[in-house]
């Protein structure tokens, strides 16, 4: 695979707060929510805390996201949200901050776009990462080389009881870390943290070869700091965007509070970087 200088800039974010002994904090945000302008406001804010930003692709029928996100997208498609705006955004974001760019997109939306203009126009854009949460099998080998061809990581979400086998068979098709949920059920959950998680991490950093980051259903900075002491990234939505709704008329501001106290939460836990 040739990994384009997008995709390369996931891969030293996580290297960079990995030799500082912490989890790298991700923040998704739906490109377009709460309206375009506020929206890359707050992106712009929170890249200054967050080590990655995944800029989530408003879909109607976001079937694996919990009530906060489903409002929030909605929220954006009102507002008159095009595919050309995630690219438009992503081109304004690496224009002016070094953060890598994980878009979060369901498959059919991208299908419908076309899976290698997709892939084309995104890394032109600056994107560097793609997560497809409901990514078919019968589309995923075509994607994969697909997204290879383009440089760019395609990141997996991982089912929390797949074999050794199953997840190593992941790990040969994913590239730039894995995605694990640090709870079960729809995103947006406020719930203690899985106690199985710690040796899901284990198991998926050992069977895939790939750094793990956790999301769904982290809530509080004190269950990032609490992942962050085993995981390699952290990444919060629903909590950023529960936080914007509370004040609309300062929602950008809103947004960077919360990543700044996210990321506070992250370097407390330390570990060894050895």
């Amino acid at each position: 695979m040739i990994t384009s200088p997008a995709a390369l800039r996931l891969d030293h974010a996580l290297a960079a707060s990995h030799a500082q002994g912490r989890a790298a904090l991700g923040v998704y945000l739906p490109v377009g929510y709460p309206d375009q302008h506020t929206s890359r406001d707050a992106l712009h804010l929170l890249a200054q805390s967050a080590d990655i930003l995944e800029l989530g692709l408003p879909h109607a029928n976001a079937h694996l996201d919990g009530p906060i996100v489903r409002q929030a997208v909605a929220q954006a498609l009102d507002g008159g949200f095009t595919m050309r705006d995630l690219f438009d955004t992503a081109v304004e974001l690496t224009a002016a901050t070094t953060t890598p760019l994980v878009v979060m997109s369901y498959w059919e939306p991208i299908a419908h776009y076309g899976s290698a203009r997709f892939a084309h126009d995104l890394v032109a854009s600056g994107g560097g990462s793609v997560l497809i949460p409901d990514l078919p099998e019968s589309a995923a080998a075509d994607w994969r080389r697909i997204s290879r061809e383009a440089g760019l990581h395609t990141v997996t979400l991982i089912p929390p009881h797949a074999s050794d086998a199953h997840l190593a068979a992941i790990g040969q098709a994913t590239s730039g870390m894995v995605y694990a949920p640090a709870t079960p059920g729809l995103t947006g959950a406020r719930r203690p943290l899985s106690p199985y998680l710690p040796r899901l991490v284990r198991r998926l950093r050992s069977a895939t070869g790939q750094p793990v980051a956790v999301g769904i259903g982290i809530s509080s900075p004190e269950q990032a700091a609490q992942a962050s002491a085993y995981a390699d990234a952290v990444v919060v939505g629903s909590a950023v965007i529960r936080c914007m709704q509370t004040q609309p008329r300062a929602a950008a501001v809103a947004a960077a509070q919360a990543g700044r106290d996210f990321a506070a939460g992250v370097r407390r836990a330390r570990r060894p970087t050895s």
